[in-house]
């Protein structure tokens, strides 16, 4: 499989990763059995990029990755995540120096491992300077318990910040045909810096692949709590899957692998991470790396994110997005 570099400091991932949240939380029933094969399906197709959280689950995640690498330890790179604190659930985010270093060596024995490849700061913390919390992801660099550090969600000047204290290798954000908030300030300095970029649910969490039913979501996914995913909204969005779908039948491809190929074109520094537990849809996503999309195909993509209706997130998450 292609692989793409993240950040200039060494870091290198298959061209497409696998997000694993899905997998223990967030989008209703979880399998275990399934989503460890799913895993292997993808370390077999060539893709060794896994990324999941401590929030996930909180934990379980974190736990059912380091299951699935056992005896599949080398060639893989892990990313993880830390930077809430909890009490009955979420309360809040921590990205206090000691939340950090606490947190890594617990991912550590969660997932199994001696290093984590990739550990970002999930959210930033607004009453913790960046500086101190990146000078503590340092240390953990420098002890040897973590390869690379990354940041996730944070904007423009919080990137230069931070990437002053110790390099940043990525950073990862939503970013897909719905979601292009990061095009105008942030993707440029991510360039500017030499920073790879993440882009996490590139398939508008599901959404873009035409295969969602807002009617049917369970009462414990997470999307139902998305304006994007209110009756009134996901029946407005229907004509952005029209059109992803209408590009698909030109390709000869499916409307994931076009949203995906999108994503993809975007930059040799863009590595998107799509989440799912399903072998069958790891094998599709795989297959978006040998689509090309014509110049007239992506202009007529490239205008859909000012046609969203509603926002990615709810109003108290989206206080979390640094823009």
């Amino acid at each position: 499989m292609e692989q793409r570099k993240l950040g200039t400091q060494g870091l290198t991932v298959s061209a497409i990763g696998l997000g694993c949240m899905g997998m223990t939380s967030a989008y209703g029933s979880a399998d275990e059995g399934q989503a460890i094969a799913t895993i292997h399906r993808a370390f077999e197709l060539g893709i060794n990029f896994l990324d999941t959280a401590e929030v996930y689950g909180p934990y379980t995640n974190e736990q059912l990755v380091g299951r699935a690498l056992r005896g599949h330890r080398e060639g893989v790179v892990v990313a993880t995540k830390f930077g809430f604190k909890f009490q009955n659930g979420v309360r809040g985010v921590d990205g206090s120096p000691e939340n950090a270093k606490r947190v890594a060596n617990e991912s550590l024995m969660r997932l199994g491992i001696d290093v984590i490849d990739l550990y970002y700061q999930h959210r930033r913390d607004p009453d913790v300077p960046i500086e101190e919390t990146i000078g503590a992801m340092k240390d953990l660099v420098e002890a040897g318990k973590v390869r690379y550090i990354g940041l996730s969600e944070v904007g423009s000047e919080t990137l230069r910040r931070a990437n002053a204290v110790h390099p940043i290798s990525a950073l990862q954000s939503e970013y897909s045909l719905w979601e292009r908030g990061v095009e105008n300030d942030v993707l440029p300095a991510v360039r500017e810096l030499g920073i790879g970029f993440v882009p996490y649910s590139p398939l508008g969490r599901g959404f873009l692949t035409g295969s969602v039913d807002v009617a049917t979501l369970s009462q414990n996914d997470f999307r139902k709590t998305n304006p994007r995913f209110s009756e009134e909204n996901a029946r407005a969005n229907e004509s952005l899957v029209a059109v992803v779908r209408g590009v698909a039948e030109q390709c000869g491809a499916t409307p994931a692998q076009v949203a995906l190929a999108w994503v993809l074109s975007r930059g040799d520094d863009v590595v998107p991470i799509p989440g799912t537990k399903r072998v069958r849809y790891v094998e599709e996503n795989a297959g978006a790396l040998d689509l090309k999309l014509t110049p007239e195909q992506v202009a007529q993509l490239d205008g859909l994110a000012s046609k969203t209706a509603g926002q990615r997130y709810a109003p108290e998450m989206m206080k979390l997005v640094e823009r």
